[in-house]
């Protein structure tokens, strides 16, 4: 038993593995960019998710440090798990809330003034099912200036949010969502219109 699961922990750390079938899946990530993971994961658990609530200056120094352009006055709270901070953007007065789960593959753009409410989902990236290396597909998210991504909701990959949108609670975003627009349910359908944005 330790034997098949050192062997397996070494086809992980090289970049593959093979499953029962013998298809191969392979990392398209860069070692560079596993590298900069890794120690952003370390800062992470050590200096970021461990600080007061308060202290979202703090916060947002350390994600600038690693790459990430942040506006004024934005909060990031501590619970916040930003996969990789060099692809996220956020502009003046945005929140990322509690437990927000930013899966950010490649880039994520979050407009001044936006909130991502708790427990939600920003996911930047899928796979090719299809495949048999089950490769990754990289998808870039916008989310408009004041836009309110309501609490466990989920933003799929590709997805553009208009300004002043609102994704209602639990709600499951794939498809774009325009200005002003209100989007509840799974899938999520419009039940709004802003008149004036």
């Amino acid at each position: 038993m330790i034997g098949y699961l050192e062997a397996a922990m070494r086809r992980r750390v090289c970049g593959f593995m093979n499953d029962s079938d013998g298809k191969v899946y392979t990392s398209e990530l860069s070692l560079a960019n596993k590298f900069a993971r890794g120690l952003w994961a370390m800062v992470y658990i050590l200096f970021f998710r461990i600080t007061p609530r308060p202290m979202h200056d703090w916060r947002c120094c350390m994600l600038r440090l690693f790459g990430a352009e942040i506006g004024v006055g934005v909060k990031v709270y501590g619970s916040a798990r930003i996969w990789a901070p060099w692809h996220l953007r956020m502009g003046d007065g945005a929140i990322l809330g509690d437990r927000v789960d930013c899966y950010s593959v490649t880039q994520i753009t979050i407009g001044a003034h936006s909130v991502i409410s708790q427990d939600s989902c920003l996911c930047a990236a899928t796979h090719d099912h299809r495949s048999d290396a089950f490769t990754l597909i990289p998808k870039p998210i916008f989310i408009g200036d004041r836009a309110w991504i309501a609490a466990r909701a989920f933003v799929g990959p590709g997805v553009t949010v208009g300004k002043h949108a609102v994704v209602g609670a639990c709600a499951v975003v794939f498809k774009d969502v325009s200005d002003g627009v209100t989007v509840v349910g799974n899938p999520a359908k419009e039940i709004s219109r802003k008149v004036q944005i």
